[in-house]
């Protein structure tokens, strides 16, 4: 993890803190701030809206990366830049790397975060863990249903252009 930020990422941090302070200050959410940059410009900008949506989901980062994707008419930018105030928890964080993000920058740790009452290292902590032994209980179907359920994946993967590259 690299510390050295140029004055650009610096502004654009500073941007992302002061959503996170107005956030805070003039609209009662949660303090978290984030922006997505391409090319010197923001394309996207959230807050936490959390409680105000009634979903768990709308965090800075997604709501900044919802932003850019309506702004831009898509749903990758692997030419973006992620700038946050907080460290994202794991759920933020995977929604950049789904949405091909190369580059997050970010001001305040996650230890930060767990020391105000939040619980994104325990939820990192809680995905190292096996999955027999993580609070989250997770069944997987067999038979019949899980074939179904593969089965329009496969049908999916068969209406593309290009054969798919497994991922395993």
């Amino acid at each position: 993890m690299s510390t050295s930020l140029n004055n650009e990422d610096l502004r654009f941090l500073q941007r992302a803190v002061d959503i996170s302070r107005r956030a805070l200050e003039d609209e009662g959410k949660t303090p978290f701030g984030a922006i997505v940059v391409i090319d010197g410009q923001v394309v996207g900008e959230g807050t936490s809206s959390v409680v105000e949506l009634r979903d768990p989901t709308a965090h800075a980062e997604v709501m900044a990366l919802r932003h850019a994707g309506t702004q831009l008419g898509t749903h990758l930018f692997p030419e973006g830049v992620m700038y946050t105030s907080s460290e994202p928890c794991p759920m933020c964080l995977v929604a950049c790397y789904w949405a091909q993000v190369p580059r997050l920058v970010f001001g305040a740790t996650s230890y930060d975060v767990a020391t105000y009452g939040f619980e994104d290292l325990q939820f990192y902590r809680e995905l190292t863990y096996a999955a027999g032994d993580r609070f989250l209980r997770e069944d997987a179907a067999g038979g019949p249903i899980h074939a179904e359920a593969a089965g329009v994946l496969r049908a999916w993967a068969d209406q593309l252009p290009a054969p798919v590259v497994p991922k395993y």
